[in-house]
């Protein structure tokens, strides 16, 4: 009897597993794959956000987010939301007969917005695939019912539509027009007026451009595009086709393990394509033998010479937790075949954090290690490889400054006191504006350093060429002793810059400078400059003392870094916020700005009904940011700690 129930038994649990295993195996099925296996291998540019109901709930948590709904800023959330919704949606839902709240309850899973080459070779002809993929998860028969409605909607309203199969799956065509865009978008955002020369004959009225919108559902997913033929391999992957997806690529599979492990929100870009592409049209251009270039500067020598035929790709994710947010991007530049701009953009990599004398009142900052001599270099053959003649300009320049400086000191040569002079090391601090005016706030005071092994003699130099100039307007720069320190100062008018008249009260704007401690500083404010010179007898408190900088640093700083900087945001804008909050009438800047760009939009921003800052300043901490090389490219990160009023806040919610 019992051997008897044993096959009994297990069929039964054999047939338990079996369910278990096809349940698995149907759910897999099921699951919209990731864009990397969705999309082909002549993808261009890709934004995805993988799961969409996670971005939500990360922004949700945002200082941003909550700052946006927090009670103080109610009325002015509600101000801006109630003409958005008069002015834009209502009117939009009216003319396209649809509901937005319901297509955009849609967005539970994946959204990715993706560009094709398609064929693209750098016309119109074939144009770049566009598409767009939304996936509702298990809302996926009111996506059905929302696309049903919007076809039946579609045809009532007396416009064509047709059927047409992509790998045996049905989707929908619609022939779009620029005399199909709804009226509310045409009166929010009119078309500029084209430009006519005096004495042309009017041109010809053009017939509006045609386009299709193609889109259908597969299970959950929603796909979009702008062509049958954009869709045909995102289609065919989908169904278990043999095209190249995208992630099989070398160069997207790199930047996916080191970027977009865990985020929800990257993008990529094939920069590589999009060279190829301009390299070829630019190849095609031939020389016009009626009107020669006289410096010849051809596109194709404009992208060698800066080094863009090196950038293989472009890539930037976003991570939020609750310690903070963070934002990586990478350029793709592998160091063997660096060159041009981008060598000068990776650096040294060297100490780029703030120094002692960098005091703790320092609102922004910012230090790159970057050589200046190799920089200088580097330009010169920038330069060279784009226009010699260019180059030859430059060092006519150079020759006639140096002559002319001669005269007055006959040992002096501009390329070693002055090029020869520069050393690795670039740093700019600015304090909190000294007023409220838009004046004080636009010209805080600022400091600039340049590293030197020499800084006295770079000041010399920098003096001989400054007394050029004032030869030609009758100002030469003057010094003054400070702390045994000479402080040269001459206006910026006498140089013909246009900031020279930027100060209140029209008396000019004066530049200042010194060398100290291995720096050559500059300024306008002489404040901040004494400050520095005075640093030398004894720092006092220091920005690196920043309680959490030393924490939020590491996440920004790592093996190749050359550049660090930091912005203490609460004060950086809590005078911008102020001024808003006060100058917000109709004859305002801003409200001239905004009517300038559209007057609609002018009075959806009612500035007035913004808080104080101090009800809202808790939203802002400080963020720091980073950047460096390594042998596959350049990054550069950002990252803004979580304010502790935020954090705290968090963690009081139930």
């Amino acid at each position: 009897m019992t051997l008897n129930r044993v096959p009994k038994l297990c069929s039964t649990k054999t047939t338990a597993l079996l369910i278990l295993v096809s349940g698995m195996w149907m759910a897999s099925r099921a699951a919209v794959p990731a864009p990397e296996k969705i999309l082909p291998d002549d993808t261009l540019i890709v934004l995805t956000a993988p799961d969409f109901s996670k971005l939500r709930e990360a922004w949700a948590k945002t200082p941003q987010s909550q700052f946006w709904n927090d009670p103080a800023m109610r009325p002015f959330r509600e101000h801006i939301l109630s003409k958005w919704n008069e002015d834009l949606v209502k009117p939009l839902e009216r003319e396209l007969g649809v509901k937005f709240d319901e297509y955009a309850g849609l967005l539970q899973g994946q959204v990715t917005l993706a560009v094709l080459q398609n064929g693209w070779q750098g016309d119109n002809d074939p144009a770049p695939g566009v598409v767009l993929l939304i996936d509702a998860k298990d809302k996926k028969d009111q996506l059905t019912q929302r696309l049903t409605e919007f076809r039946k909607k579609w045809v009532d309203s007396g416009k064509t539509l047709r059927t047409e199969k992509i790998h045996d799956v049905g989707f929908s065509v619609v022939s779009l027009s620029s005399n199909d865009l709804p009226k509310t978008l045409s009166k929010m955002f009119p078309p500029s007026s084209p430009v006519e020369e005096a004495g042309d004959e009017p041109a010809p009225k053009k017939a509006p451009e045609k386009n299709e919108l193609v889109f259908g559902q597969m299970e959950s997913l929603l796909i979009v595009g702008n062509s049958a033929k954009a869709l045909e391999k995102v289609v065919a992957r989908i169904s278990g086709g043999t095209v190249p997806p995208l992630g099989e690529l070398a160069a997207y599979q790199a930047n996916h393990l080191a970027l977009f492990r865990d985020s929800p929100l990257y993008g990529w870009v094939n920069t590589k394509a999009f060279v190829d592409v301009l390299m070829r049209k630019a190849g095609e251009k031939k020389p016009n033998p009626d009107a020669p270039n006289p410096f010849d500067i051809s596109p194709d020598k404009v992208i060698s010479a800066l080094g863009l035929g090196a950038l293989k790709t472009l890539a930037f994710s976003y991570q939020s937790s609750d310690q903070g947010t963070l934002f990586l991007g990478f350029l793709g530049v592998p160091e063997a075949s660096r060159q041009g701009l981008f060598k000068i953009l990776a650096g040294e990599p060297k100490e780029s954090s703030p120094p002692a004398f960098v005091p703790a009142d320092a609102v922004k900052f910012q230090r790159w290690r970057i050589d200046g001599k190799k920089t200088w270099t580097a330009l010169e053959h920038i330069v060279s490889d784009i226009s010699p003649q260019g180059l030859s300009g430059i060092n006519f320049l150079l020759e006639s400054a140096n002559t002319a400086a001669k005269e007055k000191d006959p040992g002096f040569d501009v390329r070693k006191n002055l090029i020869g002079n520069l050393g690795d090391d670039m740093i700019t601090y600015e304090k909190a504006p000294r007023g409220s005016s838009l004046t004080e706030l636009a010209s805080p005071p600022s400091l600039f350093l340049i590293g030197s092994p020499k800084p006295e003699e770079l000041a010399i130099a920098l003096k001989s060429l400054l007394v050029l100039v004032g030869q030609q307007t009758g100002t030469a720069p003057e010094e003054r002793e400070f702390l045994g320190r000479k402080i040269y100062s001459i206006p910026l008018r006498s140089m013909g810059l246009p900031m020279g008249n930027a100060a209140a009260g029209g008396a000019g704007v004066i530049l200042r400078y010194a060398a100290s401690g291995g720096y050559l500083a500059l300024s306008t404010d002489v404040s901040i400059l004494e400050e520095f010179l005075r640093s030398s007898e004894g720092p006092g408190k220091m920005l690196k003392e920043t309680p959490g900088l030393s924490e939020a640093a590491q996440r920004v700083l790592g093996p190749g870094a050359s550049v660090f900087g930091y912005q203490n945001q609460a004060d950086a804008y809590r005078g911008w916020f102020e001024l808003l909050r006060k100058d917000s009438g109709t004859n305002s800047p801003l409200a001239a700005t905004l009517a300038s760009v559209n007057p609609a939009i002018k009075d959806w921003l009612d500035l007035s009904l913004l808080p104080p800052f101090e009800r809202v300043s808790k939203y802002f901490y400080f963020s720091v940011y980073g950047g460096g090389a390594t042998v596959d490219g350049l990054n550069f990160k950002v990252f803004s700690p979580t304010p502790p009023a935020s954090r705290n806040q968090e963690a009081s919610k139930p």
